[in-house]
């Protein structure tokens, strides 16, 4: 199956802004896409959604209240069961400064604010195929272990 075919409708992404408007925009932008939209304004509520919903994607602001979009990136990818789950950094930040601080909490891309909608689509499409493709690929070697058990076990 090539990337083009991998159905995306119906991945979970989650947006994390504290601006109420720019959780909005960012809606209104992947409104098409049949994604299913989820929505957080600060930190600890992002760790909750992240928690009892387990998004394929997560777009994340830096400045928010109650915990940073950094600590909230680093807390993702320090957890052997989160980790695998993209974030896509979209702030208003710029500053090289800022975007090394993002890359070394662990973001997966970023994006600056204003966001452009075709740059938004293309690299949530981009991040998306990447999570799919790693579930798949992982399901796939879990089915081998599984028969590799089962020749072994035949054998013995």
């Amino acid at each position: 199956m090539s990337p083009k075919e991998i159905d995306l409708s119906g991945s979970r992404v989650l947006i994390a802004d504290d601006n109420e408007q720019n959780r909005e925009l960012l809606d209104a932008y992947l409104a098409d896409e049949n994604y299913e939209i989820l929505m957080a304004n600060d930190g600890q509520e992002t760790m909750d959604a992240i928690e009892a919903n387990q998004p394929d994607l997560i777009l994340l602001d830096i400045m928010m209240p109650r915990m940073s979009g950094y600590e909230v990136c680093e807390k993702i990818k320090s957890d052997p069961e989160k980790q695998n789950i993209p974030v896509l950094m979209v702030t208003a930040l710029n500053e090289m400064g800022d975007i090394e601080k993002a890359v070394k909490a662990g973001c997966d891309d970023f994006l600056t604010k204003p966001v452009n909608q075709l740059e938004l689509k293309t690299r949530v499409r981009s991040l998306l195929r990447v999570r799919h493709l790693a579930n798949e690929r992982d399901r796939l070697l879990a089915y081998l272990e599984e028969m590799e058990q089962q020749v072994l076990q035949m054998k013995g």
